[in-house]
């Protein structure tokens, strides 16, 4: 199933031809024969724990959690989540940023907040917790997010009737704050949900979600979008929920995929403040997000435990929201682990059916089936292409490469592209380096051995032999031809 891809003939070829089109920003992450079947897993953790597609992928370990409590004892609680970098400003790319996912009923919370410093080859110093354990009471540290102005949003996935969880963090000094010192804000403008996917659209709108079976999907329109700092975007701003056709759906059990024409419909007034009739406070004044969107007034469309988002850009500008919807279920049976993934067009307002289990697995030709499993993170590389990550234990837990060619926001296929082997792990935070096409980050939260770990996964090009080299040289410079994965 496997095309051939010639990147290593169009690169040299174009760069005789102009230097700048050397520079384009190809990977070769999309090269790879899809794989089948699920790993074995191993007990303890492993320091290349996963299975890869193909023999010019490599992995390694660039950070751990019991090398951060040896260093400093008991400093980190674990259940490293998603990831970021610092896309913008001085040292851009530089750092990798990521939260915490500890949540105790008992216990105060432990959740904090560290980033790892990519140009420090000293594996004990390269890594700096700057959220301390239970800043805040910070709990069930998710979603992570770089900002347009520069500075990094983290939120709690926890949340209960009446909870004081459920926030939205900025640290505004987030490359410069040492240790255990950062500013870490609330931005108790955006309502209260359980948060873990956050994305920004070319006009600087903040999407999220609520990570609950009946969830909602938000938007979040600053009245200064294009601030130059947090506390600007955030100091007012109305938030919406999502509603598709008439409202008020959910998944469910075996109910069918929620697609069609959306609207976005307020949950709060321009300011951030309680709309008469719709909104539900909180006893600290802020929003309750859930609440408010299931407002007879709103009826907010409900998906079955929404996670991820990702926002992709098309050549012509259009762009499309993607989201994961973790449990939603088509056959009855949750037991299965059967999810979804929607796209949804920011210009048209349609929403799709993006993969599930009926999307055709390209290793066999066949629907994916139970082999594609609660679709949880989503990533996307340098040349567009989706990635999809389980929330399943190492063993059975895939990520998945999705095909859509034409660029619809319907994938044609999907495919499993690294097998995860750490037995009791699951991978969260695929990232994808915006500096190097060819490297991407994830993180293996809560093995068996306790471990939590950062790999980096680095994609090298395909060798080339050569006569291929020659004929393709001299027939690829004139067509500018390149083929891609089709797999």
């Amino acid at each position: 199933m496997k095309a051939f891809k010639l990147t290593l003939i169009a690169a040299a070829v174009a760069s005789l031809v102009s230097p700048l089109a050397a520079q384009a920003a190809d990977t070769e992450f999309d090269n790879f024969t899809p794989m089948t079947g699920d790993t074995t897993p191993m007990n303890p953790g492993s320091a290349t724990p996963y299975k890869l597609s193909s023999p010019n992928f490599s992995q390694q370990t660039i950070a751990d959690r019991a090398t951060q409590n040896a260093l400093v004892p008991g400093s980190n609680s674990g259940n490293w989540d998603m990831i970021a970098a610092n896309e913008t400003g001085p040292n851009a790319g530089r750092y990798l940023f990521m939260p915490w996912e500890i949540f105790s009923t008992t216990a105060p919370t432990k959740a904090g907040v560290q980033r790892i410093d990519l140009q420090d080859s000293n594996y004990n110093t390269r890594t700096t917790t700057i959220v301390a354990a239970g800043t805040q009471n910070f709990s069930s540290g998710d979603a992570s997010r770089w900002t347009p102005w520069g500075g990094y949003l983290t939120a709690e996935e926890s949340w209960g009737t009446g909870s004081t969880a459920g926030r939205l963090f900025e640290i505004t000094d987030p490359t410069t704050a040492a240790a255990n010192s950062a500013n870490f804000v609330q931005r108790s403008v955006i309502p209260r949900v359980s948060h873990e996917g956050l994305a920004f659209d070319s006009n600087n709108s903040l999407y999220f979600v609520d990570e609950l079976n009946g969830g909602s999907i938000y938007k979040y329109v600053s009245a200064n979008p294009f601030a130059s700092t947090g506390n600007d975007f955030f100091a007012a701003g109305q938030t919406f929920a999502m509603k598709v056709g008439n409202g008020g759906q959910f998944e469910g059990n075996n109910a069918a995929a929620i697609t069609g024409l959306a609207s976005w419909e307020a949950i709060t007034d321009l300011t951030g403040a309680a709309l008469a009739g719709v909104s539900t406070v909180l006893a600290d004044g802020t929003i309750d997000g859930r609440a408010s969107a299931d407002n007879a007034n709103v009826l907010g469309t409900g998906f079955n435990r929404p996670e991820d988002l990702e926002i992709q850009t098309l050549a012509n500008g259009d762009q499309f929201l993607y989201f994961t919807t973790t449990d939603s279920d088509d056959n009855a049976n949750s037991g299965d682990g059967r999810g979804r993934v929607y796209s949804f067009n920011l210009t048209s307002y349609e929403v799709k059916l993006f993969a599930d289990s009926h999307t055709t697995d390209a290793a066999t030709g066949l629907e994916a089936g139970v082999a594609f499993k609660n679709p949880d993170n989503l990533a996307i590389d340098s040349e567009g292409n989706i990635y999809i990550v389980e929330d399943q234990d190492g063993g059975v837990e895939d990520v998945w490469y999705a095909l859509d060619a034409d660029r619809d926001g319907v994938a044609e296929s999907v495919s499993k592209w690294i097998s995860l082997t750490t037995q009791g792990a699951e991978s969260t935070g695929l990232y994808f380096d915006k500096f190097n096409a060819n490297k991407a980050y994830i993180n293996v939260q809560h093995p068996a051995d306790g471990i939590d770990r950062t790999i980096e996964l680095t994609a090298a090009p395909v060798p080339v032999p050569g006569a291929a080299w020659l004929f393709g040289s001299a027939i690829m410079g004139f067509l500018g031809v390149k083929r891609r994965n089709k797999a």
